[in-house]
């Protein structure tokens, strides 16, 4: 199983996480504040310098305000490499 940060399910995962925030109208810094987190933390996992692991990704959710669940869907639909 790869674990580079470019395979295409990785980078579909920043992708949705990106936008979700977006769509929720809140800032790197509003999201980070949520999560104890400096700023920096969540500019890393969307520039693809920072992988997160599924605590992190459960938080982010809850913090962002989307379903994980929905989100690990459309990762999943993505063909693995």
């Amino acid at each position: 199983m790869p674990r580079d940060l470019r395979q295409p399910r990785y980078a579909r995962l920043r992708q949705l996480v990106t936008q979700a925030r977006k769509a929720a109208g809140l800032s790197q810094a509003a999201v980070a504040e949520k999560l104890g987190r400096p700023q920096s933390y969540i500019a890393d996992i969307e520039r693809n310098e920072r992988r997160i692991d599924v605590i992190e990704f459960l938080a982010l959710a809850e913090a962002i305000g989307f379903d994980p669940l929905g989100v690990l869907e459309e990762v999943r639909a993505v063909p693995a490499e």
